[in-house]
């Protein structure tokens, strides 16, 4: 029994220290992708084409690490998790579509949502979801 336990924990520290690799180097190569172009190449498309190919195959081995970790965990923390993330993913389509309707209308002063702002949104959302399902299953 203790040794499954232990097996379990074993499990789910690996799979968290995936996650955290892999939504590292989707982070690292992702500012490449953007900065890439302003600051190492400049006229260069080549490069940023093959920067945005390997965030891209990046980003879908985060994914993989990502559901390998949600099976890796118990499942209250796996319901709590899939909670969040339909919400936040709820949260960005209404809030995404409506601020691309509002763009096109004209109804936006600045020209529609900032992509940064809405990025940091979802992750506040998510988290917020996430604190909100461990108070409400404590």
């Amino acid at each position: 029994m203790a040794s499954e336990q232990s097996s379990g924990a074993a499990r789910q520290w690996g799979a968290t220290g995936g996650l955290f690799a892999w939504t590292v180097a989707w982070l690292v190569t992702l500012a490449v992708a953007r900065f890439g172009p302003e600051l190492v190449w400049s006229e260069n498309a080549a490069a940023g084409w093959i920067a945005v190919g390997a965030n891209l195959a990046v980003g879908v081995g985060w994914i993989i690490a990502f559901r390998r970790y949600l099976r890796s965990i118990d499942e209250l923390q796996r319901k709590i998790q899939q909670d969040a993330l339909g919400i936040t993913l709820g949260i960005g389509w209404i809030v995404g579509f409506a601020s691309f309707v509002a763009a096109d209308a004209g109804l936006l002063l600045g020209g529609g949502l900032d992509v940064a702002v809405f990025t940091a949104g979802l992750g506040l959302v998510y988290l917020l979801a996430v604190g909100i399902g461990m108070v409400r299953y404590r």
